[in-house]
């Protein structure tokens, strides 16, 4: 009996777990609704698509290369990180739209945030 109820816990945790770390929610709830991975000179996925309101997290990773994310056209100015080589940047889309972003000193490093 103690090891059915010791597995039955252990099964609700995990659950628990593994419904906690959906990757969809908002900035409100603490987690980004996109991580983007900045490393093999790329970023990855190169487009995402979030809801209004969410926030999009660059994870920095590239072998002591430094990379940043810079906007283009509405977001020229806003979207900007510094040159990192790790560490991670955050961004809250508060408008719906296409949103291109690049990297200044690989400019064929580009990426894509739609926001609906």
């Amino acid at each position: 009996m103690k090891k059915i109820l010791a597995l039955s816990v252990g099964v609700v945790t995990a659950a628990a777990l593994v419904s906690g770390c959906s990757g969809d929610t908002d900035a409100a709830g603490g987690e980004p609704a996109a991580v983007i991975e900045v490393k093999n000179m790329a970023y990855t996925p190169a487009q995402v698509s979030i809801e209004k309101g969410q926030t999009v997290q660059w994870r920095f990773n590239d072998s002591g290369m430094p990379h940043d994310v810079v906007g283009e056209g509405q977001l020229e100015g806003k979207l900007e990180s510094e040159l990192l080589t790790e560490g991670t940047y955050e961004y809250t889309f508060d408008e719906a739209g296409t949103f291109d972003y690049h990297c200044t000193p690989h400019p064929m490093m580009v990426g894509t945030v739609i926001v609906q």
